[in-house]
């Protein structure tokens, strides 16, 4: 029988993948109080790279020690200690055999805990929607974050271009920008959390202009031959039900801004676990479908992929040339060898996350079974 489609290999910019499953950027709380990844954080992402998986993406980093932290205990990038902290990291996967890409994320107003003691920064001053999340270590509602000047969207866009470069210094094989979820660049792009008038504000092509700024400032910093993608979504972590108003049209403006910016690849994220009728616009085509086809760069799809005849429809059916998993990787950390030799998969337990989406707390649960 023919190999499953997601166990083909695949090229990703300058890098040759041995097959098309990626591990999402999933949030683990679990870094030293300042920022630098542990041990406990080699282990884990290594673990993804001996089950076979063809790329490894980090949790979301926070690339500046201003506004960008989301959380206590999430890891950084902004410092020479968090540079040294990763190249454990990156170390312990490349001797697994493969690639590892760091997440850029800045929280903007879906900060709920930053060690540097400043206050959330946002394109206005709108208070989120829903509540903090209370497996990384949120509750109550969201503060009113400031609105930003024009100074703090430069330091922004620095922040990002400077943590890329201290990516590639600790050895990461690229980066993704987190423009997806509802945090700060995905607030520039939706409507009722930016409500500005200037360059930044109004038509989709000006509330994708931050996007694609960082975007190019981080490719001008790292070079050609440094891969990076961007993650974008429509729904956020605080609102599963956004849609962009402009449907299929404003995503083909989002896509193209990006892809001009400079990107090697786009990571769509969830839309729901029933990929194909969750991620279609009315025109019938899907989100990934549409980002592929605007731009003829490769596309990651998200979303229920560790379902092998949904990731099989995704693949041949046009949508995507690349898959990432998030709980079904949680759940089976050796996917990619289950799947080459029909094994079952173990189903995942939202146990592994509760009380906090800690790697502690995933193999406490993992030894309880």
């Amino acid at each position: 029988m023919a190999p499953h489609p997601a166990l083909t290999a695949v090229r990703l910019g300058g890098l040759e993948l041995a097959n098309r499953l990626a591990v999402a950027p999933m949030s683990r709380v679990s870094a030293a109080p300042d920022g630098t990844a542990t041990d406990a954080m080699a282990d884990y992402y290594a673990e993804f790279a001996r089950g076979g998986f063809g790329l490894v993406i980090t949790e979301g980093t926070y690339p500046d020690t201003a506004h960008s932290q989301g959380y206590l205990n999430q890891p950084g990038l902004a410092t020479d200690a968090h540079v040294a902290g990763w190249q454990r990291v990156v170390d312990a996967v490349h001797g697994e055999g493969a690639p590892i890409v760091a997440q850029l994320m800045h929280a903007g107003a879906l900060s709920q805990g930053n060690s540097f003691g400043v206050g959330t920064i946002a394109p206005s001053a709108v208070r989120p929607r829903g509540t903090m999340l209370e497996e990384y270590g949120g509750s109550g509602p969201w503060p009113v974050p400031r609105a930003m000047d024009h100074d703090d969207i430069d330091a922004v866009v620095a922040g990002f271009a400077t943590a890329a470069e201290r990516a590639r210094t600790a050895g990461f094989d690229g980066v993704e920008i987190h423009a997806a979820n509802g945090y700060l660049l995905d607030q520039f792009l939706t409507t009722y959390t930016n409500e500005r008038t200037d360059a930044f504000g109004g038509s989709v092509a000006a509330r994708i202009r931050l996007t694609a700024q960082v975007t190019a400032a981080v490719r001008a910093r790292v070079g050609a031959d440094f891969l990076v993608g961007v993650r974008l979504s429509q729904t956020k972590v605080n609102d599963f039900g956004y849609r962009w108003p402009g449907g299929a049209a404003d995503a083909e403006v989002i896509f193209a801004a990006v892809a001009e910016a400079g990107v090697d690849y786009l990571h769509i994220a969830s839309e729901g676990r029933d990929f194909i009728d969750t991620a279609r616009f009315p025109d019938g085509r899907t989100i990934t479908a549409v980002a592929r086809q605007v731009t003829g760069l490769p596309v990651m799809a998200n979303g229920g992929m560790h379902d092998h005849t949904q990731a099989a429809d995704v693949l041949e059916g046009g949508h995507a040339d690349l898959l990432s998993l998030g709980r079904g990787a949680l759940a089976n950390p050796d996917l990619p060898h289950r799947l080459s030799s029909g094994a079952v998969l173990d189903r995942f337990d939202h146990a592994m996350l509760s009380p906090m989406a800690t790697i502690a707390n995933a193999h406490a649960w993992s030894a309880a079974r």
